[in-house]
């Protein structure tokens, strides 16, 4: 499409215009408007101006034309009014006046004028469109005119139009365009255009024209802000900017201080309408304006768009920095609103409101810079005066909101904190409000019930899962983690500030108080003094240098004596001491968090007090708090803190072996953050460069145990943690465990276990020993080729042979001839007698601890027993490469262990049987005949006798004892079996009782461990499995190859597919 030529030539341009305007003017319709238009667009801009007046009369007079006129018709002739007026400027004041009133005229209601006519929303935003481009149009100082006393009613009647729109119409296009027109009457605009700057006397004409309709458009405004958010942050954010750059205007300090307003005279009833800006007026409308600003700050400054928070911190900034003396009562307000959004989420936002903050700061704009601290210092002290009440009242966002204002204060007085906490009364409603704000929720159940498991310290093997197992604080009066994030940056930034000293000591006294604030007390230091190391900041204002090294020393090795003290430290966390495992005699030391008093006798022992879930709660609490109390120190402190070690580590290490699983957690983590802290590469290097000390340390306390009963927790803490370059250092101690335990093992017996059982499981991972041989099932695919195979099986049919014609003679000489000798013939040759070599230390270690076992296997107490065989299936293990030291000792356990799995609780008779299993592996030709005459046949009795309860039970039969010793027995029985190569009699016992559990009808787990067993047992008999599994379901038929051979009839054969075919079909698939 080719582009039309552009007329600029103003007569050619008349002559092209004349016909369609005088055809308009005799016709105003929709089309001719339109062709109007279109010659319009071939005009040059300068010939535009030329012919404006002649172009806008016919449009004009469309519109003046009375009678009803269609929308369209209107808004066609409005478009075209908004086009010239775009492309030319307004030199006339009378035409500006004129089309002023014609496009208002158009817009208001014929019986109402003070409301928008019932129009479409398009000819509404096209009006609105129009009065914009008519405002912008205003060439020089002619649109001052319409701000003149006789403009005052039709620019009233413009504004409420306006606002009328702004706040009531659905469309949101249309809204912003009202809201626009707004600011445009402001002659403040924000578009790209160039605009007229005013001096400092058409400012004061402005704001003394709009000082008039200053309630009108607050008000209206503030509605539109505070309304609903479905209208989008858009609307909100323009009604936001045109109603503080019209406060700022009127209310702008540098116009009222120039002196009195002059009084306009002579304007009859136009004169009622001004309003004089007395000292009076100012302070009234001030109040007024500050109830408006709280509403609108209420909605705005938690917003959830990002743009109009931004327009907040706009706002603030604008009517601080031009009306700081006439809005006296919003200086609060706005600083409070600044203030909250310095920690604002957004970086833009939180950027300007830096910038902002600063800039007011370094100007002194708020009467001198100490005017501005005195006001923040005192909004400081009224918040911290109601933050308590709001943090039980408040939802959770209002709590947000609040703790961000407050934060904000404290990051911008910066520095000058230490002077504000200097005062007794800030620093006590700071330190109050904390102490209620952090008050912990103990009342869950869970803490208190979760243990570690077996009671032992988690190793080094178990950091990883730890690491992820995160303590989560749950506090009575929020919810959201958010909070407690700001909480503690809020701390953080107090050390940061503040004077060490004075706030370690306030909040020490606070912690020694009251056992009400200890907790709180204890979570407050530990971020005072990260927040002095300069950890985890988010400073933008107010930088510090850090506080030495020296006093950051002083102020932990302070606290972190308080914390590990005997009242602090060894606080009671069960109610039932037996399930401790500490005798009566260790029980002095467990003690009930101290009270107010401070001469309590805290030596009193625990076991009569009964202590509640709460109180115990509130003790592991405690105690984890103080665990990463220390933790944190080490990371504030750096490699200075290794001189603390002597005093910090054996506590931590102690509580690491807690068995309530928040303490040890929190343990570990104290100890993973000494690693980082101090430069150590593991737990493992830490252990073993302090092992010297720490040892030490073990051995004195042990020769006093009832004074230090948790001593035995470090002992196992550092076996589980360290390598076998620890053994030598504890080998005199283990020496001395297993005395005492000799000397008294009915007290000491489950305090030392936990020890054992580390030390055992330590050596299986020091010193994995070498698989025997005879730990495998045969397989004859794999070890022997076929000519082998045949000639055993030759020999085995032999033998039996033998056997049935009563040639057990022969039989016997032939299995003498197959035993190799016990023992090496002794050479008379050698001289001196036979030196046994020295084993070592963990063999002979290992041995001692088997021997305690053995008489503990019968201890009353279930839970010793069910350790007691933990450590020796260990021992076991350890002992399994010197067999030689092994089958003695298995031979003296045989007897109580078979107690264990024949006439005990079912816990113990399913450890007992892993223990049976792991002896199997290790010892198999010892045990072959004592399984098969002591412990089979109950094993399969109970098999028997439970699969027809299982076979009917539902789903919940899977959570029960029985079926658990059920699963165990049928995954251990087949290598069992395989390991001990059980004659043919007993072969078939286990087969027959297994059988029931190939059944459909069993549960699935049992099905597959009983899978499991035949398929052991075909590698130790595949022709005996073979035949008893197709007497039960034979799939196919065998037919002889020649007549004289006999037919073979199986049992299983011609049977219709049943319970156990599916298994049967799965295990004879296998076998081909």
């Amino acid at each position: 499409m080719l582009n039309m030529a552009v007329i600029d030539d103003p007569r050619e341009a008349f002559g092209c215009l004349r016909p369609v305007c005088v055809l308009l003017t005799r016709e105003p319709t929709v089309h001719n408007v339109e062709r109007l238009r279109t010659q319009l667009q071939g005009l040059s801009d300068s010939a535009l101006q030329q012919l404006q007046e002649y172009i806008l009369f016919p449009l004009r007079f469309a519109l003046k034309t009375p009678g009803p006129k269609k929308d369209s018709q209107v808004l066609a002739v409005v478009e075209c009014v908004a086009y010239v007026l775009t492309s030319t400027c307004v030199q006339s004041w009378e035409l500006l006046r004129d089309l002023f009133s014609e496009l208002c005229v158009c817009l208001c209601s014929p019986s109402n004028p003070g409301k928008p006519a019932p129009v479409s929303e398009e000819l509404k935003t096209a009006v609105v469109q129009a009065l914009d481009a008519l405002l912008h149009a205003a060439y020089g100082d002619i649109v001052l005119h319409l701000f003149e006393p006789p403009m005052m009613p039709a620019l009233g009647l413009a504004i409420s139009l306006l606002l009328e729109l702004g706040e009531h119409e659905k469309s949101r296009k249309l809204q912003m365009a009202a809201l626009k027109c707004l600011q445009v009457f402001l002659l403040q605009c924000d578009c790209p255009q160039l605009h007229r700057s005013m001096n400092e006397e058409e400012e004061r004409m402005l704001g003394r024209t709009f000082a008039s309709f200053l309630p009108g458009i607050t008000q209206g405004l503030s509605r539109v802000v505070t309304g609903d958010v479905k209208q989008g942050h858009a609307v909100t954010v323009s009604a936001m900017r045109v109603w503080f750059k019209t406060v700022g205007l009127v209310m702008d300090e540098k116009q009222l201080s120039k002196g009195k307003e002059k009084p306009v005279v002579e304007l009859g009833r136009v004169g009622e309408l001004m309003v004089q800006r007395t000292k009076e007026w100012v302070k009234d409308t001030g109040g007024k304006l500050a109830v408006l600003l709280k509403k609108m700050l209420a909605c705005s400054s938690g917003h959830q768009h990002w743009k109009v928070r931004m327009e907040v911190v706009e706002l603030s900034s604008h009517l601080l920095s031009r009306c700081p003396g006439t809005l006296v009562d919003s200086i609060s307000p706005l600083l409070e609103a600044l203030v909250g959004l310095v920690n604002d989420e957004s970086s833009e936002v939180r950027a300007r409101c830096d910038e902002v903050l600063k800039s007011m700061a370094e100007q002194n704009l708020i009467g001198g810079n100490q005017a501005f601290i005195d006001i923040l210092s005192e909004n400081l002290h009224s918040l911290t005066t109601s933050l308590p009440r709001l943090m039980r009242t408040a939802d959770d966002q209002d709590k947000l909101s609040t703790l961000n204002l407050f934060l904000g204060y404290l990051k911008i007085l910066g520095p000058r904190v230490s002077a504000v906490l200097n005062s007794a009364a800030h620093l006590q409603r700071i330190s109050k409000a904390l102490m209620q704000v952090l008050e912990m929720d103990v009342t869950d159940v869970r803490i208190v019930e979760e243990r570690c498991f077996y009671n032992e310290a988690p190793g080094e093997q178990h950091t990883e899962l730890l690491e992820r197992a995160t303590q989560k604080k749950y506090f009575r009066y929020f919810t959201d983690e958010r909070i407690f994030a700001l909480l503690q940056q809020l701390c953080r930034v107090l050390g940061y500030y503040g004077d060490l000293y004075l706030l370690v000591d306030h909040f020490m006294d606070l912690y020694r108080e009251s056992v009400v604030y200890r907790k709180q007390a204890a979570l407050v230091l530990n971020e005072l003094i990260a927040g002095a190391a300069g950890m985890n900041l988010e400073m933008s204002v107010g930088q510090k240098d850090l506080v030495s090294q020296e006093n950051l020393k002083a102020a932990v090795t302070s606290v972190t004596e308080e914390y590990t003290s005997l009242v602090n430290w060894h606080l009671v966390t069960t109610s039932v001491e037996s399930e401790q495992g500490d005798s009566t005699a260790f029980s002095q030391s467990r003690l009930l968090s101290i009270t107010t008093s401070a001469n309590t006798d805290y030596l009193k022992s625990s076991a009569g007090l009964n202590p509640t879930i709460g109180l115990m709660n509130s003790n592991i609490w405690q105690i984890c708090i103080q665990l990463e109390g220390i933790g944190c120190f080490t990371l504030a402190l750096g490699p200075q803190f290794r001189l603390l070690l002597i005093t910090a580590l054996y506590p931590v290490l102690e509580k690491a072996g807690d068995e309530t699983l928040l303490i040890s957690q929190a343990a570990l983590g104290a100890m993973r953050d000494i690693c980082k802290g101090c430069g150590y590469n593991s737990l493992k290097d830490l252990i073993n460069q302090n092992s010297d000390y720490l040892v030490n340390d073990i051995s004195l306390n042990l020769q006093r145990l009832s004074q230090h009963p948790h001593t035995p927790r470090v002992l196992s803490v550092m076996i589980s943690n360290s390598d076998a370059s620890l053994l030598p250092l504890v080998v005199d101690i283990i020496q001395d465990v297993l005395m005492a335990l000799d000397h008294c093992y009915d007290e000491r017996a489950p305090v030392f276990c936990v020890v054992l059982h580390s030390l055992i499981g330590a050596f299986v991972r020091w010193f994995p020993a070498e698989t025997s041989s005879r730990n495998e099932c045969r397989n004859p695919d794999g070890e022997r080729g076929l000519p082998e195979e045949m000639t055993r099986f030759l020999l085995d049919y032999h033998r039996q042979r033998q056997l049935a014609e009563g040639n057990a003679a022969e039989e016997a000489e032939l299995e003498d001839t197959e035993m190799p000798p016990l023992a090496p013939e002794p050479d008379d040759s050698e001289e001196g007698p036979a030196v046994k070599p020295e084993l070592p230390p963990h063999i002979s270690i290992a041995k001692e601890v088997m021997e305690r076992c053995i008489h503990l296997l019968s201890d009353k107490s279930l839970r010793l027993r069910l350790k007691v065989l933990d450590v020796l299936e260990l021992c076991v293990t350890v002992l399994q490469s010197h067999e030689h030291e092994l089958l003695p000792m298995a031979h003296r356990a045989w007897p109580p262990l078979v107690q264990r799995l024949t006439n005990d609780d079912p816990l113990a008779v399913l450890r007992a049987f892993k223990v049976m299993c792991t002896l199997g592996k290790t010892c198999g030709d010892f045990l072959r005949r004592r399984v098969s005459k002591d412990v089979l046949p109950r094993l399969t009795g109970s098999l028997i006798k439970q699969a027809p309860v299982s076979a009917r039970a539902g789903p919940v039969y899977t959570h029960t004892l029985a079926y658990k010793m059920q699963l165990a027995v049928l995954q251990g029985l087949g290598a069992l079996c395989c390991q001990l190569d059980l004659a043919d009699a007993e072969f078939n016992v286990v087969s027959d009782a297994c059988l029931h559990y190939l059944s459909c009808r069993q549960p699935p787990k049992l099905q597959e461990a009983c899978v499991s067993v035949f398929q052991h047992l075909i590698q130790v008999d595949p022709d005996s499995v073979w035949l008893t599994l197709n007497e039960l379901y034979c799939p196919n038929s065998y037919e002889p190859k020649h007549s004289s051979l006999h037919a073979v009839q199986l049992s299983g054969m011609g049977k219709q597919r049943n319970e156990f075919t599916e298994n049967i079909l799965k295990l004879l698939e296998e076998m081909q």
